[in-house]
């Protein structure tokens, strides 16, 4: 293990930065007075879990596997924070009952029915749902809900804080509002106790000995109420920042867009006494179109999604990589994210320790990869699924059996896997968009000489004796380079303008099968 933190001290990989600069330069290589060092994420409850939900947690254990190498003796925990007594604003477009949640709008979300009629409130419902969906994943968390946190008290003396630093809190944020709101803004939002709705209410008195605000209701009554014991919650800016002092978050990540809120709640904390945690400012993720992605406007990839075309583990990479700068989030990513990871799973083993710090397989799986032999590319099992014209699962084993006779679902499970998604992704995606065309005399002519030459070629030749045929027979003058060879091959045999390492293809899909193919295609024959 001290080799291995050895190695962590000089790691580039970015969870080692981050750990490094949280124990060196936050922590100065000691644990917290808390005795731990605490992790958090946030989430709002008003809707399911998704994609980034899952980003921000898998990053973020990232960080806090890699400070575990550097910082063994130091303890950490993971705080996964509901904000389930935010008022309820509108009514999401996704759940039944909508007319009865309408009745409740503005109130907790822990005390609104649940539509679905599975748990006592809406916001158990979602908080319900997103434990499901982070224990899916098997990430190590402790959830907290702040509605449990206001109501027994164990946010009060946080919040007589607030009280006390009243004035320094709002001169903070009265800036950043615009003037009609600057005259009604107050970081405590009572809780009506008549119709148990949070209320955006002016405060006209204060007592912080008292720990009291008095209040004006829209009709024009003053009400005095304590801030403390769940009859008051925080505006979300102050309310971030506040927990931040009672809980000593020492680190959390955020979306660029809450770059202006990171710093206001940072100055707050500092005003509380506290200290903000250490933040990553991670960049969003765009559509196709370069678009920032939006749940409202369903232009984005859910998690769902996702892991219908694609292994959990290739979502975890593509989270992993470049968190700091924007990437586009759509379909077409998923085959070249798939192979990526499959490339960095075959390396990991042969590498040093050092270099395998630097492998992305090692944040994915905290160190432990898995291993398999039977290895094949996403878009070999995507060509294969295309030339079959199959989306039958067994079709594609019975070609990779050929192949690799020794390979099995049970004995191989990350190909069985990989097979069931390309099945998936070839009928949903590869499928439509197939266009074959006729070849050209040049190219049948073509066709057949490699026809005739994988016919010559010993039994059992090698993927790369293949592959050297299919070059040779592209060396004739009707292609001008190379890549028209292989653009022709891919178009009229595949029916796209791009494909596989032709000799692996061969190899795998059989050599007589290509042979009777390429006849095919040389007979002018239609082969969609």
């Amino acid at each position: 293990m001290s080799d291995l933190r050895d190695l962590a001290r000089n790691a580039n990989a970015w969870p080692f930065q981050e750990a490094r600069q949280l124990l060196d330069e936050r922590l100065k290589g000691a644990a917290p007075d808390k005795g731990f060092v605490l992790f958090e994420t946030g989430y709002g409850p008003s809707g399911l879990p998704h994609i980034g939900t899952f980003g921000e947690v898998v990053r973020t254990t990232m960080v806090r596997r890699a400070f575990a190498v550097l910082a063994p003796e130091i303890p950490t925990r993971l705080f996964a924070f509901s904000d389930d007594m935010d008022g309820l604003r509108k009514v999401p477009d996704n759940i039944p009952n909508q007319e009865m949640v309408r009745q409740h709008l503005g109130k907790p979300l822990t005390s609104i029915p649940d539509p679905f009629g599975t748990h006592e409130s809406f916001g158990h419902h979602n908080n319900a749902r997103l434990r499901s969906f982070l224990d899916a994943f098997g990430f190590e968390y402790e959830f907290q809900s702040a509605t449990e946190w206001y109501k027994s008290g164990r946010f009060d003396a946080a919040l007589l804080r607030v009280l006390e630093h009243y004035d320094a809190v709002i001169n903070v944020v009265l800036p950043t509002l615009g003037e009609e709101r600057r005259q009604t803004y107050s970081p405590f939002l009572p809780v009506c106790p008549d119709t148990g709705r949070v209320l955006q209410v002016p405060v006209v008195e204060r007592d912080a000995k008292a720990g009291t605000i008095v209040y004006r209701t829209e009709d024009g009554r003053l009400v005095e109420t304590p801030v403390t014991g769940g009859r008051c919650k925080m505006q979300w800016k102050a309310d971030w920042a506040m927990r931040w002092y009672a809980l000593g978050v020492d680190y959390e990540m955020s979306g660029k867009d809450l770059i202006p809120s990171v710093e206001l709640s940072t100055r707050i904390c500092r005003i509380l006494g506290g200290r903000a945690p250490m933040n990553l400012t991670y960049e969003l993720f765009l559509d196709d179109k370069g678009q920032k992605i939006s749940k409202s406007k369903g232009n984005g990839l859910s998690v769902e999604e996702w892991l219908t075309y694609a292994p959990q583990d290739s979502l975890a990479l593509f989270m992993y990589q470049k968190p700091k700068a924007a990437k586009r989030l759509y379909f077409d990513v998923i085959p070249r994210t798939v192979d990526d990871y499959l490339t960095y799973l075959g390396k990991f083993p042969a590498e040093e320790p050092a270099k395998q710090l630097e492998n992305p397989v090692w944040h994915i799986h905290a160190g432990r990869p898995p291993q398999e032999e039977a290895h094949l590319s996403f878009s070999i099992l995507l060509n294969l699924a295309s030339v079959c014209n199959s989306e039958d699962k067994a079709v594609l084993w019975g070609f990779i059996q050929r192949y690799a006779p020794g390979a099995t679902p049970a004995g191989a499970p990350i190909l069985d896997r990989l097979v069931e998604c390309a099945v998936a992704y070839y009928r949903d995606f590869v499928k439509p968009a197939k266009t074959y065309r006729k070849a050209s005399p040049d190219e049948a002519a073509a066709f057949r000489d490699l026809a005739a030459g994988l016919a010559a070629l010993p039994a059992g030749a090698s993927a790369e004796d293949i592959q050297n045929l299919v070059y040779e027979t592209g060396k004739r003058p009707a292609f001008a380079e190379m890549k028209a060879w292989f653009k022709s091959c891919y178009e009229v045999l595949l029916g796209q303008d791009q494909g596989p390492r032709l000799g692996s293809f061969i190899k795998l899909y059989g050599v007589a099968e290509t042979i009777a193919l390429l006849a095919k295609a040389a007979a002018g024959e239609d082969l969609g």
